[in-house]
């Protein structure tokens, strides 16, 4: 048997069957500027104004940006940038404990100073805070047991975040008070 060689495959056994036409790529015009006097003689497409050019479509990644960074830097100052900074609060403390399943935090009462000793306005409320300083809450916990007057330095925030305790005002440092300087001397305790 003698093969003749072709540039067609045979995979079958019988007659050729005629070659599909070929496609012919269409060929890409120029895309012509409107610096080109040629650019106003085409016809518009019915749809070409809805389809953004480059500089719209730059404009939406700036626009996009900027809204991605505007939200991060909201999130930062809404859940992460303090509000106020070394705020003091003088009190005696009534009661401090640890909580927290996955974050442990101290979370604390203190009946401040100016509320207890002012007669001519109503009560207006404990102060809660939450600590996560293991020796801060131990130097509470002993002025309790001593119902000694303590002075804390504390950072207020916007909004609570699990790792930081269940409230907004958060304990970063805890002194003693001597009764004597604070308190005035019909109020101050008999030791």
């Amino acid at each position: 048997m003698r093969f003749e060689e072709d540039d067609r495959h045979d995979y079958f056994d019988g007659e050729d069957l005629p070659d599909e036409p070929k496609e012919v790529k269409e060929v890409k015009k120029p895309r012509i500027r409107p610096e080109d006097p040629r650019y106003w003689d085409e016809p518009e497409p019915a749809f070409g104004h809805l389809r953004p050019g480059r500089s719209r479509r730059l404009w939406l990644w700036v626009a996009a940006a900027g809204l991605v960074l505007g939200l991060i830097i909201a999130g930062y100052i809404r859940w992460f940038a303090p509000y106020a900074i070394n705020a003091v609060q003088y009190g005696y403390v009534d009661a401090i404990e640890e909580r927290g399943l996955l974050f442990k935090s101290y979370e604390g009462v203190l009946l401040p100073y100016k509320n207890l000793m002012d007669t001519t306005r109503v009560y207006e409320g404990d102060f809660v805070f939450s600590t996560l300083d293991t020796p801060s809450a131990v130097l509470l916990r002993k002025m309790q047991y001593a119902n000694r007057p303590v002075r804390v330095e504390y950072r207020k925030y916007r909004s609570t975040v699990p790792w930081r305790g269940d409230t907004r005002y958060l304990v970063v440092a805890v002194d003693t008070v001597d009764p004597a300087t604070i308190l005035p001397p019909d109020r101050q305790p008999k030791f």
